[in-house]
């Protein structure tokens, strides 16, 4: 790594010699929260920039750029050869990249895979040296944890100064800041049969366990975290024995994972990653990337607007994932998600994550209504396909290649695209032969 470290300083350099850069960054977790790095970073040096938000950087925004003297691209930019079409050029990424001219730094060119073992958040830490607990949850964010590679060089810097701490604990979200039956009932990822969706099916539950909701008459409901030893086992053990009992785990160690919190920030949304993660893509995802960027540099009034994204964001992956259980086609090479008119395309990239079974022996591939009579079209993958040399964003990149208007790319295990609507057939066939060829 000592290469990508020697060209991280050169673009710390290269930033700081820009006089008033725009910082383009993604909407997603990632993107904000690699967008609110450099943006801290500029912040704390007193230096000027503007800021911009986007979906996708296609051709109609190259253009749109064209009369920008200084640009930062923040979590794209690796992915669009007409990006050596602009001026002064900075670009963070760590998508998979060719023919780009501008200086870019990207750990994809390095040897470290971007899909895994750095995102665009890490990178930026690294160029800036502030907001570590920001490049941990936009790694977490792209589904990159547990964190290895050079992942867990910044998480160890992060444990050794005192500003990240890992934890091994249940995988289910809100173990911080939801009360014990919300955070029962709505936690999906696993889907609990019989459980999830029923709050009174998960007070049920509490009750059997004899696990107390509130901490006292006058002091409030419960969370998780603040359950004793005893207690965790008892629910952890109970949940267990629902999922194996259907055949959706095998043992006990598939519900625990490692997890990290934030000591210097607040017990909320913020304090554990895989939350804080899940809070800046409802404010990403909704269009409200300025909120996502205040709770990042911790403002109070960004938390409370996040708060209400997210009890939104949380409402329509709960309609979305419900949808999608009974839903989802088999066509033979791939899954296939029609979420048109009921998913958003919002959140179509994360509904299709969370149905991703790590025994699946194909991608699926989800769609929803796009801008602009358009498709927009997420695929996703288990890590086991991706070993067995699955690449998603190559995939992608090839079939829309062709499509006169799509756009498309991204990870190994997970990409994007977005279509013409009209061309929706022509797509799914160049998509099949294109993973057929892939992996024989």
């Amino acid at each position: 790594m000592e290469k990508f470290f020697e060209d991280c300083e050169e673009a710390r350099r290269i930033a700081f010699s820009f006089k008033e850069p725009l910082i383009v960054h993604h909407y997603d977790c990632d993107g904000i929260s690699s967008g609110a790095i450099v943006v801290s970073a500029f912040l704390k040096e007193g230096k000027p920039f503007r800021r911009e938000c986007i979906k996708k950087l296609d051709d109609a925004t190259i253009e749109r750029y064209k009369n920008e003297k200084e640009i930062i691209f923040v979590d794209l930019g690796g992915g669009n050869q007409r990006v050596n079409e602009l001026k002064d050029v900075l670009i963070i990424d760590h998508h998979q990249t060719a023919g780009i001219k501008k200086h870019q730094v990207n750990p994809m060119l390095y040897g470290i895979d971007g899909s895994d073992e750095l995102s665009s958040s890490g990178t930026a830490y690294f160029i800036f040296r502030t907001n570590l607990d920001l490049g941990i949850t936009g790694a977490v964010g792209d589904m990159q944890w547990p964190l290895t590679g050079a992942n867990k060089k910044m998480l160890e810097e992060g444990v050794r100064i005192g500003e990240v701490k890992i934890e091994e604990d249940i995988r289910f979200y809100g173990r911080y800041s939801r009360p014990l039956v919300q955070f029962l009932a709505y936690s999906d990822d696993p889907y609990i049969p019989g459980l999830s969706y029923r709050e009174d099916k998960a007070l049920k539950l509490l009750s059997d366990l004899q696990i107390s909701l509130r901490r006292g008459e006058e002091e409030g409901e419960r969370t998780y975290s603040e359950l004793s030893t005893e207690e965790k086992k008892k629910l952890v053990s109970a949940i267990a024995d629902i999922l194996i009992e259907r055949g959706l785990i095998t043992k006990i160690d598939e519900l625990i994972c490692e997890s990290y919190v934030f000591p210097l920030r607040p017990k909320n949304e913020t304090y554990e990653a895989n939350e804080f993660s899940t809070m800046l893509n409802a404010c990403g995802r909704w269009g409200y990337s300025d909120v996502g960027i205040e709770v990042s540099l911790g403002h109070e009034e960004g938390y409370k607007k996040a708060c209400s994204l997210l009890r939104m964001h949380r409402k329509m992956l709960r309609e979305g994932i419900e949808f999608a259980y009974s839903n989802v086609q088999d066509l033979g090479r791939f899954y296939f998600l029609d979420g048109r008119g009921v998913i958003s395309e919002n959140i179509i990239g994360t509904i299709c994550g969370m149905m991703v079974r790590e025994n699946w022996e194909k991608p699926i591939v989800g769609i929803a209504f796009g801008e602009n009579n358009t498709i927009k079209i997420s695929t996703r993958c288990s890590r086991r396909l991706v070993g067995k040399g699955l690449n998603l964003g190559l995939i992608l990149k090839k079939s829309v290649s062709d499509i006169i208007g799509g756009v498309g790319g991204g990870h190994k295990i997970a990409a994007g695209a977005s279509i013409p609507k009209e061309r929706l057939n022509e797509f799914l066939l160049l998509f099949s032969e294109h993973v057929v060829r892939l992996m024989s």
